[in-house]
C-alpha cells in the first residue's frame, strides 16, 4: 500500500513538474512574441517626413518656383499631409524633445547644404554624416564643417533614441531605428550628394 502511495506521488509531481515546464515554455514564448513585433513600416514612414522636412530647406534652384511660392506650397503640405500621415503610422514624434530635436536639424541643414554639394560631407549608411573631403576648404570652412557634423550627428542619435523612448520601443530597437532613417537620409539626398550604400561604398548620388 504504501509503495503504491509512493508511486503515485511521483506520478504527480512528474505531472506537476511537466505542467510548469509547460507553462513557463507557453509565456516565454509570449514574451518573446511580443517584444519580437517591431513597426518597421511606420517607423519608416516617420523616418520620410522627418527627412522631408530637413531637406525642404534647401535652397531652390533656378527651375523651380519663386520662393514665395515655393515656401507656400511646402507650408501647407506640411500643414496639410503631416497629422494625417503620423495618424495612419501610428507613431509619436511629437513629443518636446522630439520637436526639439527636428527643429535643431532643419536649421542646422541650412549650414550643412553648401557643405552636401561640395561633397565635403556624405551621409552614411548608419543614419550619420562623415567627413569625405576637406580639398578646397579655407581654414575657417573646415572648422566650422566639423563643428557642424558633429551637431548634427549628435542630434541624429539623439533623436532616434528619443522616438524608441517615445514609442515604448526599447533601446534595443535604437539601431534599428538608426537603419530605417539611413535609408531615408540617403533616399532623400539631392543628385550629386555623397552617399554611403549598404555595401559600405561611397558613391555620388544620381
Amino acid at each position: 500500500m504504501n509503495d503504491e502511495n509512493l508511486k503515485k506521488g511521483g506520478n504527480n509531481m512528474k505531472h506537476s513538474l511537466r505542467l510548469i515546464v509547460f507553462l513557463a515554455v507557453v509565456l516565454t514564448l509570449a514574451c518573446v512574441t511580443v517584444n519580437v513585433y517591431f513597426p518597421a513600416a511606420e517607423v519608416q514612414q516617420a523616418a520620410d517626413r522627418i527627412v522631408e522636412d530637413v531637406y525642404r530647406d534647401v535652397p531652390p534652384s533656378p527651375q523651380t518656383a519663386p520662393p514665395e511660392q515655393s515656401m507656400l506650397r511646402r507650408e501647407f503640405r506640411r500643414l496639410f499631409f503631416q497629422n494625417q500621415a503620423f495618424a495612419q503610422a501610428d507613431i509619436n514624434i511629437t513629443t518636446p524633445n522630439i520637436r526639439a530635436l527636428r527643429a535643431s536639424l532643419e536649421k542646422r541643414f541650412e549650414e550643412l547644404a553648401p557643405f552636401y554639394e561640395k561633397g565635403a560631407i556624405g551621409i552614411g549608411n548608419n543614419g550619420l554624416l562623415s567627413i569625405r573631403s576637406l580639398e578646397g576648404l579655407s581654414l575657417q570652412e573646415k572648422a566650422e564643417v566639423n563643428k557642424l557634423v558633429k551637431a548634427d550627428n549628435a542630434d541624429r542619435e539623439n533623436l532616434y533614441s528619443e522616438i524608441a523612448k517615445a514609442n515604448e520601443l526599447g533601446p534595443e530597437n535604437v539601431p534599428e531605428i538608426r537603419r530605417l532613417f539611413a535609408n531615408s537620409w540617403r533616399e532623400k539626398a539631392r543628385k550629386g550628394w555623397i552617399i554611403q550604400n549598404d555595401k559600405g561604398e561611397w558613391v555620388t548620388k544620381n
